[in-house]
């Protein structure tokens, strides 16, 4: 694929629209990983209106495009991808964290029919606690996936479903309800 070629798959990219509480935002991306890149940021709210709309999560996707392929990518396109929630306390304790993140990071691409190679990544628990003039705050629990991945497609538009998967983690991660097969979310064009 050559540089129109990508601009045009890009295009298509950009017409992908997520469940209402995921704000998109195309944003710089590497320029030094792969001969072609795109990315967006992602801001998972509560989905409540008003001052009790809260951020819960956030994230990136990045993917990576080299004519040929990289030979530790396993073929020509990768994608990478950071996503950040809070959690709570408890569940921030529990040793089985990372196993059940990663799970839920290879079930959102299985659920979403995405066919793909060489899955690799990390989970990690973040604590904080604050002490000093910050002491009233709450002590904080923050889970963190990092994955990337080779998408086995035969036409390059279907890295839409990759990325809609990577929504669908993202919204996990972030304790939102999965929207009921059958049932159509109301969405509107959260894009920035």
């Amino acid at each position: 694929m050559d540089a129109n070629g990508f601009e045009r798959l890009i295009d298509q990219l950009r017409t992908f629209t997520p469940r209402s509480e995921v704000m998109l935002t195309e944003v710089p991306a590497p320029q030094k990983l792969a001969t072609y890149s795109f990315a967006f940021s992602a801001d998972v709210s509560n989905g409540l209106l008003g001052e009790k709309e809260d951020e819960i999560a956030n994230g990136r996707f990045v993917l990576l495009h080299e004519p040929g392929g990289q030979a530790t990518w396993d073929g020509e396109f990768r994608c990478v991808t950071f996503v950040s929630a809070d959690v709570d306390p408890i569940m921030q304790e529990d040793p089985l964290l990372p196993e059940v993140g990663w799970s839920w990071f290879l079930e959102s691409l299985d659920n979403n029919g995405c066919s793909y190679n060489s899955p690799s990544g990390t989970v990690t628990r973040v604590t904080s606690a604050s002490f000093g003039k910050l002491s009233p705050r709450k002590n904080e629990a923050e889970i963190e996936i990092r994955a990337s991945w080779t998408p086995v497609v035969g036409n390059p538009s279907l890295l839409i479903d990759h990325i809609d998967s990577w929504c669908q983690l993202i919204c996990e991660v972030a304790g939102l309800p999965p929207i009921p097969e059958g049932v159509s979310a109301i969405t509107s064009n959260r894009r920035n």
